[in-house]
């Protein structure tokens, strides 16, 4: 909010009409002077955002604003505060919970669990001390068990909640454990480094990525250790860090698509762009705003399914989970997938054209909307994404204390007391509260699961899904492409000069 701030540059795509306005307006931020900006996309997808917000902006056209509906840990916490101020009744603060917009939609029923939980942890943790915070007294209130708890709660207050860095750590000896069910052991060894929770909560045991200059097969998550092995492979995956990826709003999604098939392309976009499109629909299709372009080819000794959502990384990054294991079950072989805010490409061993035309593989059957049921469960069930939700929310409700008088808990002994915590209750209480409000939690924000179903539920019924089987990739897909076994080199130029090579190789086959 400087005035002498003259110009504002942004690298990328804003990733919405809002979030541009917001960031050009930090320039001349005076008012008798307007605000200037460069916007420098960094492919030929971006130029299509960058224009299409540009457009909205001009036509005084914003992001819709979504509003949250309010979330249970949150609604615990409140409850926790509430009794530290005093004595209450339940009748009286569902009244007043329910008089807030986010929480209008909140049965008593389920206002009923969150005191139940509040004031005892629920049914499979009653019988601790540390988790009994509320009793009853003679008039039907209730109250704080010990005024300790108002303090403690005064220093855990708060919905900020850091995630912690994961290590990254080379498996030593393995041995099977006897104690309880019987599973791999990790001996740790050397420590390779730290990266961000969200990429490894993602890796299914077997994945590769590439991480201080090496491939390396995730073994294990244990506490905040990621337990790897050194590998090889072609296509491991590709590190990517959540301080970046803000998913593209579904107002801008739309405009791209409707940019991408409108007649008059040529006029509104640059050449090179506008040229690249075309070769798209002399070699392949332009899908229409209503359709959505999946492109099936082989390449090298591998074969490609790309799909053009326009969805954002988020619902790409949950879509890719869920296809491929359809794609597995079909006999399609997938070895991975990457995805951007456009698009989703996975490569296997399988030939998919052939399943194609001997009715295996069936595009409307592969996007059904039923994924949302048991393969979704089962690839939750698999992931260690779950565990961390319900760390996030087990410390907002209270149920794991970070500060304490005199000490504060390590991220360690967070994650290990909420991973603890979570195997007993999905043992002993599946229907726990604090398992809702983390799915809850999890379907909204990094599985976008509303966006997801509203996307299936488009692209249902004949002709919206246009299914083209190709001899080699198309122009549209270069982009994606390139982000498929990209491995990092030292030297910016010599990382370039790779990249550019790459890129002109694909268009050449492409266009070929």
């Amino acid at each position: 909010d400087w005035g002498d701030v003259d110009l504002v540059i942004n690298i990328g795509a804003p990733k919405g009409a809002s979030r541009l306005i917001q960031r050009i307006g930090r320039a001349n931020h005076r008012l008798d002077e307007p605000s200037r900006a460069i916007l420098v996309p960094s492919n030929r997808f971006e130029v299509l955002e960058c224009r299409a917000a540009l457009e909205a902006a001009a036509a005084g056209t914003q992001d819709a604003v979504q509003s949250r509906i309010g979330t249970l840990d949150v609604l615990a916490q409140h409850v926790w505060g509430t009794a530290c101020a005093g004595p209450f009744k339940p009748d009286a603060l569902y009244e007043e919970v329910r008089a807030a917009a986010p929480y209008m939609w909140l049965p008593r029923s389920t206002f009923d669990r969150i005191i139940a939980f509040v004031s005892t942890g629920g049914y499979a943790l009653k019988n601790y001390e540390r988790f009994a915070r509320l009793r009853e007294t003679d008039d039907g209130r209730l109250r704080l068990s010990h005024p300790s708890l108002a303090n403690l709660y005064r220093m855990n207050v708060g919905t900020i909640i850091d995630s912690p860095m994961i290590k990254i750590r080379l498996a030593g000896k393995r041995g099977r454990s006897t104690s309880g069910e019987r599973r791999t052991a990790f001996v740790g060894g050397r420590v390779l480094g730290e990266m961000e929770e969200w990429f490894i909560e993602q890796l299914a045991p077997g994945d590769t990525f590439v991480f201080a200059g090496e491939v390396l097969r995730f073994e294990a998550l244990i506490d905040t250790d990621a337990f790897v092995s050194r590998a090889v492979t072609r296509d491991p995956k590709i590190p990517t860090y959540n301080g970046g990826k803000f998913p593209m709003s579904t107002h801008l999604a739309a405009r791209v698509r409707s940019m991408i098939a409108s007649a008059d392309r040529g006029q509104r976009l640059p050449v090179p762009v506008a040229e690249w499109l075309d070769l798209q629909a002399k070699h392949s299709v332009i899908p229409s705003p209503g359709e959505m372009l999946v492109e099936t080819f082989p390449r090298a000794d591998k074969h490609y399914l790309v799909a053009y959502p326009f969805e954002g990384r988020l619902v790409h990054q949950t879509l890719g989970m869920l296809l491929t294991r359809r794609l597995e079950r079909i006999g399609g072989k997938p070895l991975g997938f990457v995805c951007s805010d456009y698009a989703l490409a996975i490569s296997g061993l399988g030939d998919l054209n052939g399943l194609t035309e001997r009715g295996r593989l069936v595009m409307s059957q592969l996007f059904d909307e039923d994924m949302l049921g048991d393969d979704l469960d089962a690839w939750l069930a698999e992931s260690s994404l779950m565990k961390r939700t319900f760390r996030h929310c087990a410390v907002i409700a209270g149920l794991i204390e970070r500060r304490h008088p005199g000490r504060e808990k390590s991220g360690r002994q967070i994650t290990v007391s909420s991973d603890l915590i979570y195997d007993v209750l999905r043992r002993h209480e599946p229907n726990h509260i604090l398992l809702e409000a983390a799915w809850a939690d999890a379907a909204t924000g990094l599985l976008d699961i509303a966006r997801l179903a509203d996307f299936l539920k488009r692209i249902q019924g004949v002709g919206h899904i246009r299914h083209v089987m190709l001899e080699h990739a198309s122009p549209l897909s270069v982009p994606v492409l390139l982000e498929m076994g990209r491995e990092s080199v030292y030297g910016g130029g010599a990382r370039e000069d790779i990249l550019r090579a790459a890129a002109a190789e694909l268009l050449r086959e492409a266009t070929s």
